[in-house]
């Protein structure tokens, strides 16, 4: 051992080992003071020249904002008049690190968020607790604020530099100034700009527009340059709609279910020269600025019961344009197109005669006609069978006319398929084909029955009888603009068919002219105009359970039609449905109101003639109150019912089953 340790000693004592250690000493030593020359050349040049190498590296960085919104386009009616818009709203949202960054910042802003807002102190420093480095708190319970709120802060931020941290964002608001006017043509639009029902979904990619974007970089001396991508907003869709007259019809809507009532009440009217909507809608509606509230068609109680989905199927149903997407059939309202068919193909003329002895044996069937118990109408031209609305010369004349041809001129006419209408959720109807159509078949929807149609349909194919023979599509969009007023798209009101000839025409147009100054639909006139139309009751499925559907179809001027009106009420609330006297008594009611606005004037003169541009249907939105529109609309006169009038139209509807 002591020989080991000898050894050991003599090692360590060796030269070259204390060389090595000093040497690695002396290493260690350069290094310690070249971190310490280092450090002291960093803190120099940071001290000398940090400002110039910060400038430099931010003036090589770039600097985004949020993204600056776009206005989606308005909604006008024909006039002009704004059915939507959109309003510029501002989110409040505060900026915790600024306002924490130095003492003295904390009560002035404090102070600025109660003074306009009613924020307390304490509210404000649970969220500066919250979130002390956070650059974006948005204060939820306080989004789309109006200007004056955000004039108010920004005077108050100018008064004191102290104020920190206190900020608004822009959006858009979609906000409809006639509330529930028009509701089934505009329909409404979700937050995020997406269009539902309506000219809002089916126009949606025009009416909205593309953000734009704020980009920026710091300069040489540290100065924020901002450049400054603007939005592109949306075009502007101006419909055929008339919102005065729009509103007027809803008023006689709403006054004929306060006195009479029914399970639905639709009217429809179209310039039938272009296609042209000028206003549709029915007794249910809502308020477009609040489309999710059941409460206008449910009471709070049964709301509470329904379950989610059904809320939902209740929503569907009450944002659902009857006038478009229900079907039913037509009753007598049809025949004019069955009548207009076989004069065009040389099957009937204006000299032809017949005979009705109460019906028609078709097939197995016996079909009654309207005047089977009083053993039928007689001897009868084909305008009287018109004017009287007589079944059997109906059956008589569209078998002349066959069913290949019968179908042919229902297609023309757009029964059966879609009328194009540049609204969402058509429906096409049911009709047979040359299948499924044999005798009976013809012979019952030659007078409007086993068969059904939409609304819309009946209108373009009525507008083409008494226009002259023109089918045009129907639409409720008559231009789409830029904000510069430029034309993108534009309806030309171009024939998109001939359906009957001008010859045809002018005689249906006498024809029925005679139905409503001296037949079925005598109620539909309106003193000083000339009134043409047709009524229609038609007995619903199952057959026998006493419910109807009646209804109206006219023009005006007769000899040279500028409206077409069509007047649906199913299941009125009276104990004998079976009257189309209640779809004509409306319709005299209404057109008697709207043809001045509509600057269609009384045969002779045009004295004391109320020009649409003179009459105002007040606003109901609440960011533009108005004198409220009075109870029942704005006629002056009374509406009646005859509800014991004889009817001698489709009482009996024509099959006995």
């Amino acid at each position: 051992m002591a020989k080991r340790r000898a050894r050991d000693t003599r090692y360590k004592n060796k030269p070259g080992t204390r060389r090595m250690r000093f040497r690695i000493l002396l290493v260690f030593g350069f290094v310690i003071l070249g971190c310490i020359g280092l450090t002291v050349q960093i803190v120099r040049l940071n001290k000398v020249k940090g400002d110039n190498y910060t400038k430099r590296m931010l003036a090589q960085q770039s600097h985004t904002s949020n993204a600056i919104p776009y206005k989606r386009g308005d909604i006008v009616d024909t006039n002009g008049n704004k059915l939507a818009t959109s309003v510029k709203v501002y989110n409040l949202f505060l900026d915790p690190a600024a306002i924490l960054k130095d003492k003295k910042y904390l009560q002035p802003t404090k102070d600025a968020l109660e003074n306009v807002f009613g924020i307390s102190g304490s509210d404000v420093d649970k969220i500066l607790k919250d979130n002390p480095t956070s650059r974006y708190y948005l204060m939820k319970e306080y989004k789309e604020l109006d200007k004056d709120v955000v004039t108010k802060m920004e005077k108050l931020q100018d008064k004191d530099e102290n104020i920190r941290g206190i900020h608004f964002e822009e959006e858009y608001k979609r906000e409809y100034p006639y509330s529930t006017v028009a509701c089934d043509v505009i329909g409404f639009c979700t937050d995020t700009n997406s269009g539902t029902w309506g000219i809002e979904n089916t126009y949606n990619d025009m009416l909205n527009g593309t953000n734009g974007r704020q980009f920026g970089y710091y300069d040489s001396e540290l100065n924020l340059v901002k450049t400054i991508k603007a939005a592109t907003n949306g075009y502007t869709v101006k419909s055929t709609i008339d919102v005065n007259v729009h509103g007027i019809m809803e008023q006689h809507i709403q006054k004929f279910m306060k006195n009479t009532g029914a399970k639905k009440i639709a009217c429809l009217l179209m310039n039938p020269n272009t296609g042209g909507i000028v206003a549709m809608g029915s007794n249910s509606v809502y308020d477009l600025n609040d489309p999710r509230n059941l409460s206008v068609a449910y009471t709070q109680e049964e709301i509470s019961a329904m379950s989610e989905e059904e809320q939902l199927k209740a929503l569907n149903e009450l944002w659902r344009n009857y006038c478009i997407s229900d079907s039913y059939e037509p009753g007598s309202t049809f025949k004019p197109i069955t009548v207009a068919a076989c004069l065009d193909e040389g099957k009937a003329s204006q000299k032809s005669t017949y005979v009705c002895d109460g019906g028609q044996q078709v097939a197995d069937r016996y079909i009654k006609c309207v005047a089977n118990r009083y053993g039928g109408h007689g001897a009868l031209s084909l305008g009287q069978a018109l004017m009287v609305s007589c079944n059997d010369v109906m059956m008589q004349i569209s078998a002349k006319l066959g069913k290949e041809k019968f179908l042919d001129y229902m297609d023309a006419f757009g029964i059966g398929r879609k009328t194009g209408i540049d609204l969402p959720g058509e429906a096409t109807g049911t009709v047979f084909n040359n299948d499924t159509m044999h005798s009976t078949q013809l012979a019952t929807s030659s007078f409007g029955q086993s068969q059904t149609v939409t609304m819309v349909q009946m209108a373009a194919a009525f507008s083409a009888i008494v226009n002259g023979g023109n089918y045009y599509r129907p639409h409720v969009v008559e231009e789409v603009s830029s904000e510069s007023g430029a034309v993108i798209q534009s309806e030309d009101d171009a024939v998109e068919s001939k359906v009957i000839t001008e010859k045809t025409s002018r005689l249906l147009r006498k024809f029925l002219l005679a139905t409503v100054e001296e037949g079925t639909a005598n109620p539909a006139s309106v003193k000083g105009y000339k009134v043409g139309g047709k009524t229609g009751t038609a007995e619903k499925i199952p057959r026998g359970q006493g419910k109807y559907l009646v209804s109206f179809i006219g023009c005006v001027p007769a000899n040279n039609p500028k409206l077409v009106v069509y007047t649906v009420i199913d299941e009125p609330n009276v104990e004998d449905q079976a009257h189309s006297t209640y779809a004509t008594e409306f319709t005299s009611s209404l057109l008697k109101d709207i043809l001045p606005m509509l600057e269609i004037y009384p045969s002779g003169k045009k004295s004391d003639i109320t020009k649409a541009s003179k009459l105002k249907l007040p606003s109901t939105a609440k960011s533009n109150l108005d004198e409220e529109a009075p109870e029942g609309g704005y006629s002056d006169g009374s509406y009646g019912v005859a509800k014991k009038a004889a009817d001698d139209e489709e009482g009996d509807t024509g099959m006995n089953n």
